[in-house]
């Protein structure tokens, strides 16, 4: 029985394979670091930031008075609810766009699309007055409905992350099998039978992928919150903890806890999902 010859690596692809782990570590160590430290009181923290709760150095207390301190399921109710409205949206409204762009031959297309990437280069800074504006005169910014506060939330967001995900799928699109779709069209389906049936199911991960990146987005949004949330029971979990940090600023330990309990569910969801999201990026960057 012959005996395969080991894997040669060649030099270039073990730089490479060094600088993702030092990228890798880089990026994972700081969420430890702030995690092992949401264990430790105040002055522990001080003294021996690096090393693990373990023994004495293990407490609770942060976490406590983190809870009693903040109204975190209200809070995790609003963001979760906005964020999720976000995500069904932008694939819902970018979804639909991407396949007029990617199937019909519209008078004026490219022109449409650069429009599209070019409104990527623009941040939210340079928009948020004439949006805020706009809304008011709609009078949906500054009410005493909570719907209306969480609509006036959820409309910019949404905008903000349609171009993406029209650039994102609009690439997958194209990459589909026409011949499936003109097999649904000889079958008698019109082009909404066709994209929800066909097109769709098929371009699921990049669906996904967009959906991911529009929730998440919008979870971590902090700057939009703070113009058009301003009433204590339309908070969300970002708004939160700004402001409990402003309060326990000097309080590393509690930071540090607060930090944790908004960040974990994030990498949670990512975590989970992220197959879904390398194989829609993947697929959608090599079809487009």
């Amino acid at each position: 029985m012959k005996r395969r010859p080991g894997r040669r690596i060649s030099p270039l692809r073990a730089v490479t394979h060094f600088f993702l782990a030092v990228w890798g570590v880089t990026t994972v160590y700081p969420v430890l670091w702030v995690v092992q430290n949401s264990f430790k009181d105040r002055n522990r923290i001080v003294e021996d930031s690096f090393s693990f709760p373990l023994g004495e150095l293990f407490t609770m207390s942060n976490y406590k008075t983190v809870i009693e301190g903040m109204d975190m399921v209200s809070a995790y109710k609003n963001s979760i609810f906005i964020s999720a409205m976000v995500a069904v949206l932008v694939i819902l409204l970018a979804g639909m766009a991407s396949f007029a762009l990617a199937r019909y031959r519209l008078r004026g297309r490219e022109f449409l699309y650069t429009l599209v990437i070019t409104s990527m280069l623009f941040p939210v800074f340079s928009t948020i007055v004439p949006v805020y504006t706009m809304e008011s005169v709609w009078g949906i910014t500054n009410t005493d409905s909570w719907w209306l506060s969480m609509l006036s939330i959820i409309l910019p967001q949404t905008a903000g992350n349609i171009a993406f995900g029209i650039v994102v799928l609009t690439g997958f699109i194209k990459g589909l099998p026409l011949a499936l779709e003109e097999a649904a069209f000889m079958e008698g389906c019109n082009a909404y039978q066709t994209y929800f049936r066909v097109v769709l199911p098929l371009a699921r991960p990049s669906f996904v992928t967009v959906g991911i990146f529009s929730f998440l987005w919008s979870y971590n949004d902090l700057f939009a919150q703070m113009f058009f949330l301003r009433r204590p029971e339309t908070r969300t979990i970002t708004k939160l903890l700004s402001e409990f940090t402003s309060i326990e600023g000097s309080d590393y330990g509690v930071m540090a806890a607060a930090v944790t309990l908004v960040v974990l569910p994030v990498l949670a969801v990512y975590t989970f999902l992220q197959n879904y999201v390398i194989e829609g990026m993947t697929k959608g960057a090599i079809k487009g």
